[in-house]
């Protein structure tokens, strides 16, 4: 029982901040509309090095140049998740949390056209929540707090165990608990 007890408040309060936010999230991501109006749309215009866009036959697009130049000169963030190359026009584009930005270049004049769409905090949650766009890091931080939740749901139901006054009714109500999740489920789940 001293080991259950020990377990559960520890690994309760190391993971209460992760568990707090990917419940408030939990929330939040099935009230889209509460926040729809956050999403604000930057368009911009520029002028790219035509050297960078035309480079002489035998040499590759200056992809790096490119790149950091959007980045320094728009204060653009996310990571880079497309670069295609056609014959008049190059297109860049980057996604982050609750961001993404698409830039389309004229290979001949070296004019830009870059639209950034920030969606606000709620939404940078929300993806954070699902992953998305997220990298591979925040990826083993959505494992790692799915498995601290996994952890303390065994620590509290092993600490039941050894409540021999409150056994009988914990198991009822996670009984209880388990019944109407799957109830909700047949009944209302399209």
């Amino acid at each position: 029982m001293i080991v259950s007890r020990w377990l559960h408040i520890y690994l309760s309060m190391a993971s209460f901040a992760i568990l707090s936010f990917f419940a408030v999230t939990g929330l939040t991501l099935n009230h889209l509309e509460w926040f729809a109006d956050q999403q604000r749309t930057i368009a911009s215009k520029g002028q790219m090095q035509r050297a960078w866009l035309k480079p002489p036959s035998g040499r590759e697009l200056a992809k790096l140049e490119i790149v950091e130049h959007l980045r320094k000169t728009h204060a653009v963030r996310g990571a880079m998740s497309d670069f295609r190359i056609e014959d008049a026009q190059v297109t860049v584009s980057f996604k982050g949390p609750g961001y993404m930005a698409d830039t389309f270049i004229d290979r001949e004049s070296g004019n830009y056209e870059l639209t950034e769409t920030r969606m606000g905090l709620v939404a940078v949650m929300n993806d954070l929540h699902k992953g998305r766009d997220s990298g591979k890091v925040w990826g083993w931080m959505i494992d790692l707090s799915a498995v601290l939740m996994v952890l303390v749901s065994v620590t509290g139901m092993a600490l039941i165990f050894f409540l021999s006054k409150r056994r009988v009714s914990g198991l009822v109500v996670a009984g209880l608990g388990t019944v109407l999740c799957y109830a909700v489920y047949v009944v209302w789940a399209p």
